[in-house]
């Protein structure tokens, strides 16, 4: 029975297009509110650790353990998006960027770095860079790229659905995770040169490159994210989440450039989960 029910939560979760990303679209959220720790409005029982988190608070007493995902060396990249504002919170990305719109839209968090970058830098771009019903970005944003990871034999494509096979419907999951500032730079990162053009290694779907020089990844068990959830609404899938601690500069055109065209059929930023922060539903970072 509890596997069946398991599986039933899943097909819903994985199935829809916002499993990861967009789930916003659909659902809408609860007001956001950062700076409250909990509600007067019961946590949701029997769920597994939830996500995002302040990666620099390591305390957490969800005791539903799962198995770690192998590296993402081992696992085959099958999707990879991200979010307008970082999820997570750290040293590096700890500028609250408000309440938003209720629905996950312009809250989150910024770079520090975001504050402090030339003119030339900040200079416009000459068209809108990935537009959507809810803006578009624009350099000085912060984004948080997901680079979601597989162990069933998959290949890159849309959505979580990209994930699973007919024949593995419960794979280890694994998100790397990098929270970027854009700026107007041709010299800043590629962002191209971060997605996936074909790229196998040892008979793994791999991703061109992840950022290696932006701190140790702080590893944690979580789940998925998206706007649909919250202390009341969790998530159900299980998630290795390695969350690098720092920003890096990302060449916003290139940004541009993939949102006109990717594997991933990704054209946009997506909205942000409330950041968790009650202790029953954070696991412990060891």
């Amino acid at each position: 029975m509890l596997k069946k029910q398991f599986m039933v939560a899943l097909a819903a979760t994985v199935f829809s297009s916002a499993a990861f990303a967009n789930e916003h679209e659909m659902h809408a959220a609860a007001p956001h509110d950062e700076h409250a720790a909990a509600t007067t409005e019961e946590a949701c029982v029997g769920f597994g650790p939830q996500t995002p988190r302040d990666i620099d608070s390591h305390k957490g007493k969800n005791k539903r353990a799962f198995g770690t995902a192998p590296s993402y060396k081992k696992m085959n990249l099958c999707n990879l998006h991200m979010h307008k504002n970082a999820e997570h919170k750290a040293k590096g990305f700890s500028i609250y960027a408000g309440d938003g719109d209720g629905h996950g839209n312009e809250s989150g968090f910024e770079c520090n770095i975001s504050k402090h970058l030339s003119a030339a830098e900040m200079a416009p771009t000459p068209t809108p860079i990935c537009k959507s019903e809810h803006g578009e970005l624009k350099a000085g944003d912060t984004i948080e790229v997901h680079w979601v990871f597989s162990t069933a034999d998959v290949k890159p494509g849309k959505t979580l659905g990209a994930c699973l096979t007919d024949n593995d419907k419960n794979p280890q999951l694994r998100v790397e995770s990098q929270v970027f500032t854009l700026v107007n730079d041709p010299k800043a990162l590629d962002f191209n040169k971060l997605s996936y053009n074909g790229k196998v290694i040892d008979g793994y779907h791999q991703a061109d490159a992840i950022p290696s020089n932006t701190g140790k990844p702080v590893v944690f068990a979580g789940s998925t994210t998206g706007p649909k959830y919250t202390n009341q609404a969790c998530s159900p899938l299980q998630v290795t989440w390695s969350v690098r601690p720092m920003c890096a500069k990302v060449d916003i055109n290139t940004v541009g450039k993939w949102c006109e065209k990717n594997v991933f059929e990704e054209d946009h930023a997506h909205g942000v989960r409330k950041l968790v922060t009650t202790p029953d539903l954070l696991s412990e970072i060891k």
